[in-house]
Formats: C-alpha cells, structure tokens, sequence
C-alpha cells in the first residue's frame, strides 16, 4: 500500500474515534479542553509518577526506572483538562519501551486511558485518543490490553472498542490471591493504521506475572506477594 492509503485509512480512524463527539459538542454548551503533553511540561511533572486514582500519592523505584528508559525512547503521557480541571489521561509508548509484554514494529502500544466519571458524557476518551494516533503517525497500528469480567473498571474491552480497538487474542486467568476463583479475559486489542499492517504479538507468559509500571494498575503485581507470576490459566 501506498503512503496516500494509509494516510486515508489514518484519517478514517480518526474521524471514526471523533464523529460522535463533534455531533455531542452541538448540543451543549461550549467548555474548554486541552491535552498536555507531561513529558515535556513541567508544570504538571508529579503526574508522571501518579495517576488520577483517589489513593495516596508516592514515587517507586519500578516506576521511576521505567519513565527513565522509556521516556527518551518516544514515551507520552498525556492530561485531559476539561473547563480547568484534569479529567483525564492517556499514556502510551513504542512497544519495544511499553508497560506490556507486546511486540512490533512501528507498533505504538497504550499503557492505559482514563477519564474521571464526572467527566463522563463529553468524549472526552475519544479525544485522547484522536490526539494519540494523530502524533504517532508513523505508528502501523496502536495496541493494548483490554479486560473482560475482571472487578475493576479500568481497560474494559467493551470500552475500547468503543475507541475504535478490537480483540485479536485472548487468555482466561484467575488472580492467586485476589477474588480466588474468579475468571477473566485479557485480551490483546488492536487499531490498524495501514490495511498491510501486520498484528503484533504478545508474550501471554509473562503476562502472567503482571505489570509494574504502574501501582493502580488492575494487573499490578505488588512486591509484597513474592511470586513470580501473579495469574493463573484456565
């Protein structure tokens, strides 16, 4: 394919991510958004090592040498502010420097995406990821992982498919010490940026041990638990 299909698949997808939003904004009254960029905004820098999470507020070593090595490598987190106050975020990263255990090239894999519930209603979602593929756009496709009948409500894949992702791939697991018994699906989702665009794969294995990059993470692995792998498959 040429670089004029992709282009046009791109803008696709982005129209498809933002359609509704134009069409909501309509009909309400006009409030300010804006996104920032943290990585190279100071005035906001302690949200690198936190999230919007109502818990209490502490820097770790797993998180601090994470930002370290991804951040020169093409790392983003990003800020929603909405009628002057922060909503929401987006964080995402080459997958060679991402939070999962995904691979590809050209590949840009979404760490997390949220927006506060009060902000519900406004797209405000839609809009950050807008944001995203339009500044990655040498990117052949985004990925991340979504979540199906686990208890928390972040990264449910039923949300992101509402961004545009889809399931490519799928393991059940059950937690060894949270909710005993009770299964769930990650799934690897995917958005395509060029009709060519080769899916990337995913290392379920060491998925199972969970992830660190983050400690209000549904998939965090606290250090206190002491085991290698976290999950369980069924």
């Amino acid at each position: 394919m040429g670089f004029l299909s992709h282009s046009l698949l791109r803008d696709t997808v982005r129209n498809f991510i933002l359609e509704s939003s134009y069409a909501l904004d309509k009909m309400k009254p006009s409030l300010e958004t804006l996104i920032v960029d943290i990585t190279r905004n100071s005035e906001y820098e302690k949200y690198l090592c936190r999230c919007l999470a109502p818990a209490p507020f502490r820097k770790y070593k797993k998180r601090q040498k994470y930002l370290e090595a991804a951040i020169p490598k093409g790392f983003h987190k990003k800020l929603m502010i909405f009628d002057g106050e922060i909503v929401g975020q987006i964080e995402y990263a080459p997958a060679e420097v991402s939070g999962y255990p995904i691979k590809g090239e050209n590949v840009i894999v979404m760490n997390c995406i949220w927006v506060l519930r009060r902000a519900k209603g406004h797209n405000l979602g839609k809009q950050l990821m807008a944001d995203m593929v339009e500044s990655e756009n040498n990117a052949v496709g985004f990925a991340t992982i979504g979540l199906e009948n686990h208890w928390s409500g972040w990264l449910r894949k039923e949300h992101l498919e509402k961004l545009g992702f889809r399931s490519i791939n799928s393991v059940s697991v059950t937690h060894k010490t949270k909710h005993v018994g009770q299964c769930f699906k990650m799934h690897l989702m995917w958005l395509p940026m060029a009709r060519n665009a080769k899916p990337p794969p995913w290392n379920k294995r060491k998925l199972l041990e969970g992830v660190d990059f983050c400690l209000a993470h549904p998939l965090y692995h606290q250090e206190k638990l002491k085991l290698k792998e976290i999950f369980v498959t069924k």
